[in-house]
């Protein structure tokens, strides 16, 4: 049960107890500033029966317990907890005797002041010793301190054991509570970003014939805004951090994809990003002059590690570029499109004269999903440059046509069951031949103006043998798209990048079977995943195993997961405004709708979008029509 609304984060079981195993606890900003919170109620814990999240950050727990001999086999004191991830927790007891009570509530408090890392990687220490503090209990070591504070104020403190103590009086029916809050001892309450009055997505809504479509997109936005941070030096732009509990900072592919994604929602987190990531562009003499910067990410069984800082160089003059489509102002446009040239820039002069991308360190592959971010930034990067009177169009053009010829023969591999895309060559001109979903990525082409999607890399048979194959019991688990085929040497339902359902990678494969009119491969996907959101009480997480689906039963959940994660909740709009298959031209002043024909999720109503910086409201039909509803004053629908 995580709580989260960064910098605060609260990590418990479905028990309620904080127990300080594991990754339990109150954190803020990275550092564990409280890990054990047990209550007891009449000298027991009260038995856990329910256990819900209320919110992206806050989480409410429900345990009963017979406080009075009299009370027989039924409960008479329900003890409910409402956890919050700014540090606040409020347990709050509720008599149903038939005579006054007089309950003695303990709390035993502790924590380690441990980093999150370390504690991932099992190294913290013992517990701190406490010391009486005000209203409360004071932990000091040379990481840091923090403050537990209660009031009502304990009727007594135990500093040697931690323990809170107080007598509360409940009458017939009546109810009591008391309400803890933690923080680093001399810090204020946590200012989360998302709780913010000017959030930058707009609250959009989903209703229709499944029901599973509301909560799915409520609680997609409640998490983004949950992971929502802000540079402090540049309060006025908001990012995303990557996933909690393991990648509470930013990652810069990760935000960028997420950013895009939700485009349906405004382009205020676009413009954010866009900013942050720019101060963080490398503007020295050499060959990674332009790129932004990124880790290196495993790449599964059959790769070398690839450089997100690639990915991400790449996705920056799309993202601007698309945001632009969906009705980012031209000055602010016009203030991010010197990062964005030089991101053209990099790949162009990376490319050279030759066709490919390669990989920036010495002796790296030719990687296929490399080779779609850099023909979607070329497509979308010289639609951007001309649109702004800036030179170098054509040479962009030029640069993918040249991919687009060569990737067709070079990189396709013919065999009896239709051919398939590598994966990669290596130097030495091997193809890699295992189908991952890293393919999706050849689907997902762009959008240009006039509400015409690039094109790809593939030829219209290839755009086909690959929907048949994603389509194919190998790669569809049933539950979403598997990261590496089941057929596939070095599967592994649990691998990150070797078999695993990646929430963002079965999201655009959706998206991307959909634009190019492959509805009965994106229909069963889509259904697939929407199960498992069910399944995980439509809080996406990062990934999950990619065991076969059967009557029954469910999605596994992996346990290096994040959850929430910034790419599978922005994927969860994704899925619902590709039912809609919304493509505006807020500079041309239209929208083109190609919603799906099929309607494979009945009538859909998507309220509260943006575009052109206005409310953008339609309705799907359950014969696969569209009809808006809301829209800019201006704004024409486009055939």
């Amino acid at each position: 049960m995580i709580c989260v609304a960064l910098p605060g984060l609260a990590i418990s079981s479905d028990q309620g107890q904080l127990t300080g195993r594991g990754l339990e606890g109150f954190y803020r900003a990275g550092r564990r500033v409280l890990s054990r919170c047990q209550v007891r109620v009449a000298g027991r814990e009260p038995l856990a029966v329910q256990a819900r999240m209320s919110g992206a950050d806050c989480a409410r727990f429900v345990g009963t317990l017979r406080a009075s001999p009299q009370a027989g086999p039924d409960p008479d004191v329900v003890v409910q907890r409402t956890r919050h991830a700014d540090g606040t927790e409020r347990i709050t007891l509720h008599s149903a005797a038939v005579r006054p009570l007089h309950v003695p509530v303990e709390v035993a408090l502790g924590t380690d002041l441990a980093d999150l890392g370390a504690i991932a990687c099992g190294d913290v220490g013992p517990e701190l010793p406490a010391t009486v503090h005000d209203s409360g209990l004071r932990w000091s070591s040379a990481r840091g301190s923090s403050v537990v504070t209660a009031d009502p104020p304990p009727a007594d403190a135990l500093a040697s054991a931690g323990l809170l103590r107080w007598e509360l009086a409940l009458p017939p029916g009546g109810t009591a509570s008391i309400e803890l809050r933690v923080r680093p001892d001399g810090a204020g309450p946590v200012r989360a970003v998302g709780r913010a009055a000017t959030s930058p997505l707009a609250a959009a809504r989903a209703s229709g014939d499944d029901p599973r479509v509301e909560p799915l997109l409520r609680t997609s936005i409640e998490d983004l805004r949950a992971l929502l941070l802000r540079d402090p030096a540049h309060p006025s732009g908001t990012h995303l951090a990557a996933g909690v509990p393991w990648r509470c900072g930013p990652a810069a592919a990760d935000a960028l994809a997420a950013a895009r994604m939700t485009l349906p929602l405004g382009t205020r987190l676009a413009v954010g990003t866009l900013r942050t990531l720019a101060r963080t562009q490398l503007r020295l003499q050499g060959a990674r002059s332009g790129m932004i910067p990124g880790p290196i990410r495993d790449a599964g069984t059959h790769l070398p590690p690839s450089c997100t800082g690639t990915e991400a160089t790449l996705l920056f003059p799309a993202l601007l570029a698309e945001a632009r489509r969906w009705g980012l102002p031209e000055p602010e446009t016009e203030e991010l499109l010197p990062a964005a040239e030089r991101c053209l820039t990099w790949l162009r002069t990376t490319v050279g004269d030759g066709t490919y991308l390669r990989d920036p360190h010495p002796g790296g592959p030719v990687r296929c999903e490399t080779q779609a971010h850099a023909h979607r930034a070329a497509l979308l990067g010289a639609d951007l440059l001309d649109a702004c009177g800036r030179p170098g169009g054509a040479e962009l053009r030029e640069l993918a046509g040249a991919l687009r010829t060569a990737f067709r023969a070079d990189l396709w591999i013919d065999d009896v069951g239709g051919g398939r895309p590598a994966a990669a060559r290596t130097p030495d001109g091997r193809l890699v031949p295992q189908l991952g979903a890293a393919a999706v990525h050849l689907l997902d082409t762009g959008l240009l103006g006039g509400g015409e999607q690039a094109p790809g890399l593939l030829d219209k048979v290839q755009t086909e043998q690959l929907a048949r194959l994603l389509g194919a019991p190998a790669m569809d688990s049933g539950w979403g798209l598997r990261g590496l085929g089941a057929k596939e040497a070095g599967h592994n339902p649990f691998g990150h990048r070797s078999g695993a359902v990646r929430v963002h990678a079965t999201a655009l494969a959706i998206a991307g079977l959909a634009g190019a009119d492959y509805e009965r491969e994106a229909s069963a996907l889509l259904r697939g995943v929407l199960a498992a959101a069910a399944a995980f009480g439509h809080r996406l997480p990062e990934m999950y195993a990619g065991e076969q689906r059967t009557d029954g039963s469910a999605p596994l959940p992996h346990p290096a997961a994040c959850r929430p994660a910034a790419t599978s909740a922005a994927a969860g709009v994704l899925l619902l405004t590709t039912l809609a298959g919304i493509r505006p031209d807020a500079p041309g002043g239209t929208v083109t709708l190609r919603p799906m024909r099929s309607a494979p999720l009945g009538e859909i109503v998507l309220t509260g979008l943006r575009i052109a910086g206005a409310p953008f409201s339609l309705r799907v039909s359950r014969l696969g029509l569209a009809m808006v509803e809301e829209a800019a004053e201006g704004l024409q629908l486009r055939a």
